[in-house]
This record gives structure tokens, sequence and C-alpha cells, in this order.
């Protein structure tokens, strides 16, 4: 009898078919190959082209767009948590939409399997060999709608996925797509029908968004503007994927002072020994809060991280990792609160000292040249 083989991703999806739910990329294009950097205006061109669509469709939330390509450029996972309704997935699906890759929906429901979400090898009595059919999670862009309906099991299957951009299914290992991004909703957890998800996965997120209910001005534009279609069906590719790597790579460049890092750090401890909390940040969300501030110094036309931004996106980073203590909620406090308070009372670096000797932003644009 021969023995049995394990085919691998490429042998079980053909040169130009797509993964499931795809967009046509195929293969590993950026694994193990380190893209260029883009120059200062094509950087910002592209994230005007990518912000601007994306505010075409989501009235109102200019803050939560941006957000959502902070963490697609820092290389995190994003969750946007609220009530029905509000446009986390129409976010979820435009962002994608912006990006010539490939971009895959999962609906999470009580009854999906890992293997729905992963992939799984099948017996082929005529060859006689198993082959590896990829799960939807084989895309550029995932898209997890409702992803807290599921039961843990199913929501384990993405820990690899996300922390270590590969699939192991039945001892073997497949890597991802690279940009590689989820983008997962969820409803409150006191919602009927939901699993909330347990810390291990929340820490797996790179920040957490709230859609809020858009103001007046924005719900009536809404309502003249999306009665007879959705906008979502005009929005068009604006950049490439291998643009989007090319800014990845840019991000990766911008520098950080020994005082940014010293100040980030000091952040991450603050909350550990705060008495209104029973859990504080762990060290990967140190590491993903510092990327998140290298993707908005690059965004705001730096190549040098400031105490500021670490600031502007540790709430969205923080907030949904940390676990109050029971007597600190019983007093009405929130983990945003505890994280306003923590900052409030930090010591901030000197902006000399922390970007000493650095380029200053040109009147005509980003200027992102001198990256370490």
């Amino acid at each position: 009898m021969d023995s049995h083989r394990r085919t691998t991703v490429d042998e079980a999806l053909p040169e130009g078919q797509g993964f499931p739910g795809g967009a046509g990329v195929v293969g590993n294009q950026f694994n193990g190959t380190r893209p260029p950097a883009m120059d200062a205006q094509a950087f910002h061109a592209a994230s005007e082209r990518i912000l601007s669509a994306i505010n075409t469709v989501i009235d109102g939330k200019a803050e939560a767009a941006k957000l959502a390509l902070t963490v697609l450029l820092a290389q995190g996972h994003l969750l946007l948590e609220d009530v029905p309704g509000v446009g986390k997935t129409l976010l979820a699906k435009t962002l994608a939409r912006t990006i010539d890759c490939s971009v895959s929906r999962i609906q999470f429901t009580p009854d999906l399997l890992p293997s729905d979400v992963t992939g799984v090898s099948i017996y082929n009595q005529a060859s006689r060999l198993f082959e590896f059919r990829p799960g939807a999670v084989f895309a550029n862009i995932v898209i997890g709608d409702e992803i807290n309906r599921a039961s843990a099991k199913t929501q384990s299957a993405l820990l690899e996925c996300m922390e270590e951009h590969q699939v192991t299914v039945d001892g073997d290992s497949y890597k991802l797509d690279e940009p590689f991004m989820v983008v997962a909703t969820q409803n409150p957890i006191e919602m009927e029908g939901t699993y909330p998800l347990p810390e291990a996965q929340r820490d797996r997120f790179m920040a957490r968004i709230s859609m809020g209910y858009p103001d007046q001005d924005s719900e009536i534009e809404m309502l003249e503007t999306h009665q007879a279609t959705s906008p979502l069906n005009r929005v068009t590719a604006v950049v490439t994927s291998a643009d989007v790597a090319a800014m990845i790579a840019t991000v990766q460049r911008v520098y950080v002072s020994q005082a940014v890092k010293e100040y980030t750090v000091s952040i991450g401890r603050a909350t550990r020994a705060s008495a209104m909390l029973r859990l504080g940040a762990s060290p990967r969300s140190m590491l993903q809060l510092l990327r998140a501030a290298k993707a908005t110094a690059a965004l705001e036309g730096r190549d040098f991280v400031l105490p500021d931004d670490v600031v502007s996106v540790a709430e969205s980073v923080l907030a949904h990792r940390i676990i109050l203590d029971r007597k600190a909620a019983s007093t009405g406090e929130t983990p945003h609160s505890v994280i306003r308070s923590i900052l409030a009372k930090l010591p901030v670096p000197q902006e000399m000292n922390a970007a000493p000797s650095r380029t200053p932003v040109t009147r005509g644009g980003p200027d992102l040249r001198h990256a370490r």
C-alpha cells in the first residue's frame, strides 16, 4: 500500500484559483521576503485613498476608519464590538474591499466547527492520498462576523492563525498569506446566544473599536445616500496587497527612542500595579501598543514616535485586555476610565528626549525619508 502523503496548500489550490472566499491572491507572496518601504508621498497618497474610500461608506466614523487602518499597518487584528446595526460588518467589508487582495468572510454560529475555519484533510480514494482543503482563514483579510456566537472550541481555532500566521492540521503546518489580518465583530455579551471571548483570545486583538451610534447629521446623510443601494457596491480596490506590504515595511522603519519605549512599558506596569484592576496589560500588549503608535506616527507624517502617539491608541489597545476589580466596577469605573487615570498620572517624556535630531514634517506632506 502506498504511503499517505499530505498535499500542500499550493497543490490543493492550483495556480490561478483563489482561496475560499478570496479575491484571487494565491500563495505566500511576501512570506520570506522583505518588501521595500514606500516613499513619503506614496505612503501619504495610499493612506488617503483608503481612508477616503472607507469614509464614503461609513458616515461620521472617521476615527474608527483611521484606527482600522492603523491596525492593518501595524500587522494587528481588529475587534469591532457594539450593538447590532451600527456598521461593524460594513466597516470590515469596506476596509477589505479597498485592498486588491484575497478576502473571506466567516459567519460564526454555534454549530460552526474548527475545521470550517482552518481547513481539513480529506482522504482521496482515487489517489489514495490525504489532501488538505484550506478553510476560510486562508485569505489576506478574514472577516469574522459575530465571533462570540461560536463555541469556545471554534473560537480557539483562530489563536494560532492570529499569533503565528499559520494553520496546523493533523500535525502539518501551512503558512498564511501576508499581509494577514482578522477583523472580527461581536455583540455585547449580555445579548442572547453569545459566548464571551476568553482573555487569551481578546489579547490576540491589537485594538477594539466600539462603533457607537452616528450623530443626527450623519444618520440623515445615511438615509439620503443609502436608501436605494448600498455604497459598498461602489467601493473598488484603491491599493494592492503589494502596496499594503510596502506601507507595513514603512511603518516598521519608524524610529522609537529609548524614552518612548520606557514610557510604553511604564503604562503596562502601572496597569499591573493598579488596585482597581485584577488583571493588567500583558507584555504582548506592550509590543502591540508600540506597533500601533508607530503606525499612528506614520499616518501623521512622521518618521519617529512621540509619547502622544502612544497615548492616542492606548485606550483602544489596552482597555479590552484588562479586567476591573469588583470593587472598582461597583463604583462606576470602566477599563477606559482606568487607562485614562493611569495616563494622567504618569510623567511624559519631553519631546526633545523622545525624538532627538529627527527631521521635522515638511509642509508639502509627510517626511519619512530618514526612517531608521
